[in-house]
């Protein structure tokens, strides 16, 4: 909890930093002897000390970065001053070579804590640092989310507590989380991490940012209740956190009998709207409960007031429910009528959007560089810059070298990771691993390990490894199995899950049979897969079972699979209705198992319906799941949804699918709270964001028409059929066609191989923006071949990207080659 010597820090702490001589040219930093330094350390005096070795090289970046957090540490009572160390002066803190490169923090002449000055890397990481390093009491860092609810579960009945995210240590968000911690800390509780896994249980609409959440703990009084969360939609700033807790302190619910023109809140003040609901004495108790409800969905976005209509001399328009005053200075009152709480909410939130707009349009009207100056041409490239700083627990892997690789893999069932430490792609996907051995830490039966293909490429390319980031798994015995999922921590995850187990598994019984089918003879992997497969074959259809053993070994991680083959297997056969062979696909979690009859016996076509049966019928659509659905290359019967769709809608599409309706087309829906770029796309369609739900059929591999199906209609089974039928006829017209223009970098590439490479030839070199770098390489060129000139050519896409997305050998050949509109989603 909050700590009474909060006040007793604020007076003065003292950091000293270790680092190589700089001659400073500027007054601002003063600088002492090392007795001088030491004579003016005082309990409840603070000081920032840089300790400087005359005569070692120069640390100007650093010195540069630290002159810029003099001023901000000045205003929380930390001064800064500079140490020259002379040999007739010793002090432990100038210290040996090794240690000119650490930071000293102190309290007083107590020593707190000391940084490797790598980790100050700016002005904004020296000041979260030491403030982070200062505020050990009221800001706790949590790694677990039983860590966060223990915190919790103390504070109920007594304070509320700010939660927050930030993608890593000294980051500019970091700060403005420390610098809020140190003027709220004596009144709330604060926590912090840096674990993405908590941000997911929290449940944001956007994991790629940091986030901040307000905890109202105090009103709690049961144990078992959990503490209610406003989220701060707002970027991380010192000022919008500040604004935040502004409104998060202010009055729930206020009652007034006044004229709503005449009001004045601290929200006018923060610059949010008010809301009035206006209430008459005999409504007045479903009036208020409703003020209620609104007052806790639009906290921190808008002020809720109940206008008791019976105590005001105002003019209200009699069917007035709701009176509505934007924070604008001599913003006229609107009142409304609005007659469900979802449309006052809804109200609320496009008058934020509009103004939103409104200051982005001004910010770009402003904004006169060269656009191309502003975009990020390797986004993954900067996330990995930004994180660098992370510090990953590596120890949890073990790092292989070309003495230890063989080893390994054949001494112990071994996963892993091919990467390259200059290569961005592998960088990012290093966390994920890491991420992947937490979650195994002590129960997995696999041994994770890692390989750095840039210091032993000998090793990478006899395992005939020619990209990066590349997983392998090595069992005894057994061919090496590669990853061929998304670079993520799930669906790593489940590869490796699914491996635990042989594939196909061989059933003994009918009864080991049933339970395997029920999910009950491997529960646990049913957390990580929703569909397992059964071969049924007869004793005699050795061939046809042995081309299924290894389709199931084709797709060994992604799907389990099981062979039953026994003398007594038409006994199976007949309780499910099919003949010998067949396919037994079973969803536990849904209660199905669904009979396929194999009429084709090729290891191939196998691993296309394998591939086939784990998809769903009316799937949600995700960044993830998009491709395995657009390898079919038919339109798409899309659903837009802001949240979890009726189920009405669902029975509808599934009803249709099940007769066979839908054949021609891929059913499924999308979540804008799981999807926000869906909400891109449906602007790109409309112009505007339409009314949700929104049911389209989007043609995007041949003709590129979006059609809406008309709002004035509700969507069953039949008015869905009659409006395919209207479009097959060609009766409704599209509300917009899709650009066939193929999608390119927003920057040209440079081919370096080839430019080095290329034939001398005298033919003009194509042109490409200028700029610095590539000056330089051409001079380089220049210098290696002489005064001769260098033809360019455009490369292909596979010298342009060596990054591994998606293995394609299990796409269909029909859809190797993607149409450009297929982008365009």
């Amino acid at each position: 909890m909050m700590s009474s010597g909060f006040s007793v820090f604020r007076a003065g702490v003292a950091l000293v930093f270790m680092c190589s001589f700089y001659k400073s040219t500027e007054d601002s930093l003063p600088e002492l002897s090392p007795q001088q330094f030491f004579s003016t350390l005082q309990p409840g005096k603070a000081s920032l000390a840089y300790f400087c070795q005359v005569g070692s090289p120069s640390n100007s970046v650093f010195l540069e970065e630290l002159k810029e957090a003099i001023r901000p540490l000045q205003d929380y009572g930390i001064s800064v001053a500079k140490v020259n160390c002379v040999k007739e002066e010793a002090s432990r803190y100038c210290g040996k070579e090794e240690g000119l490169m650490k930071a000293y923090l102190f309290r007083g002449n107590i020593l707190l804590r000391e940084f490797p000055t790598d980790t100050l890397f700016d002005v904004n990481a020296i000041v979260a640092h030491v403030l982070f390093a200062l505020l050990f009491n009221e800001v706790k860092y949590v790694t677990t989310l039983e860590d966060l609810h223990s915190i919790e579960n103390s504070l109920k009945g007594k304070a509320n507590m700010i939660f927050s995210y930030v993608e890593a240590i000294g980051t500019p968000e970091h700060r403005a989380v420390m610098e809020a911690a140190f003027v709220y800390g004596t009144s709330y509780q604060f926590a912090l991490t840096t674990e993405i896994a908590l941000l997911e249980n929290t449940g944001p609409e956007n994991i790629g940012r940091a986030h901040l959440y307000f905890f109202h703990c105090e009103l709690v009084l049961d144990l078992t209740e959990y503490c209610r969360r406003t989220p701060m939609e707002q970027p991380l700033t010192t000022l919008n956190i500040h604004m935040f807790i502004k409104t998060m302190k202010a009055p729930l619910l206020m009652e007034i009998a006044e004229d709503p023109q005449q009001v004045s809140t601290i929200h006018l003040q923060l610059g949010l709207p008010l809301v009035f609901i206006i209430s008459r004495r005999a409504t007045y108790e479903a009036d208020r409960r409703t003020a209620e409800w609104l007052a806790w969905h639009l906290l921190g976005k808008a002020g809720i007031l109940l206008l008791l209509r019976d105590s005001v001399d105002v003019n209200i328009p009699q069917h007035a429910n709701v009176a509505f005053r934007r924070a604008e200075k001599e913003s006229p009152v609107e009142y409304l009528v609005l007659n469900a709480v979802d449309l006052i909410v809804s109200h609320v939130k496009n008058s934020m959007h509009i103004e939103e707009k409104q200051e982005t349009q001004e910010d770009e009207d402003g904004d006169e560089e060269d656009p191309d100056l502003a975009v990020q041409d390797d986004e993954v490239a900067g996330t990995v810059y930004r994180d660098r700083k992370r510090l990953l627990p590596l120890e949890l892997t073990v790092e292989l070298t070309e003495e230890t690789f063989n080893a390994t893999i054949t001494t112990s069932d071994s996963i892993v990771l091919f990467y390259a430490a200059w290569h961005a792609v592998s960088m990012a996907f290093l966390q994920s691993y890491i991420d992947v051995a937490i979650k195994l830490k002590g129960t997995s039966t696999f041994l994770l390990t890692r390989i750095d293909c840039a210091d032993w490429s000998e090793v990478c390319a006899k395992q005939n490894v020619t990209a990066f980031p590349v997983v392998k798994l090595y069992k005894e015995g057994e061919s090496p199995v590669s990853y061929a999922g998304m670079l993520g921590t799930k669906d790593l995850l489940k590869f490796i899950q699914i491996n635990r187990i042989s594939c196909p598994v061989n059933i003994a019984s009918i009864q080991e049979a049933e339970k395997y089918l029920r999910g009950e003879l491997y529960t646990d992997l049913f957390s990580s897969t929703r569909m397992s497969v059964l071969g049924l074959f007869s004793p005699a259809m050795t061939s046809v079972k042995e081309n299924f053993r290894q389709a199931g070994k084709h797709l060994r991680g992604s799907v389990i699979t099981g062979v039953y083959s026994e003398d007594d297997v038409w006994i199976l056969s007949k309780k499910y209705a099919t003949t010998l062979p067949a396919l037994l696909l079973a969803r536990p979690k849904e209660g199905r198992i669904e009979s396929v009859p194999l009429d084709t016996t090729s290891v191939q076509d196998m691993v296309q319906i394998l591939a086939n049966a784990q998809l769903e019928a009316f799937p949600e659509i995700t960044v993830e799941n998009l491709p395995a659905y657009l390898r079919f290359q038919r339109p798409l019967l899309i659903l837009f949804s802001d949240g979890s769709i009726n189920r009405q809608y669902r029975n509808t599409a599934l009803a249709l699918v099940r007769q066979k309706q839908l054949d021609s087309f891929t059913p499924c829906w999308l979540n804008l709270k799981n999807t926000p770029v869906g909400r891109g796309i449906l602007k790109a369609y409309f112009g505007s964001l339409p009314p949700l739900p929104q049911l389209l059929l989007v043609n995007l591999h041949s003709g590129g028409q979006v059609y809406a199906f008309p709002s004035s209609q509700s969507v069953t089974e039949q008015n869905l059929v009659l409006w395919l039928k209207k479009l097959e006829a060609g009766l409704e017209n599209p509300i917009t066609v899709l650009s066939t223009q193929e999608w390119k970098p927003p920057l040209p590439a440079f081919d370096f191989l080839s430019m080095m490479d290329a034939p001398t030839s005298d033919a003009p070199t194509k042109k490409v923006r200028e700029c610095q770098k590539e000056t330089e390489i051409q001079e380089s060129v220049e210098r290696r071949q002489g005064d001769k000139s260098v033809s360019r050519r455009e490369p292909p896409p596979v010298e342009l990207l060596r990054i591994k997305r998606w293995n394609k050998s299990n796409w269909p050949k029909e859809a190797e080659e993607s149409s450009p509109l297929d982008r365009d989603l």
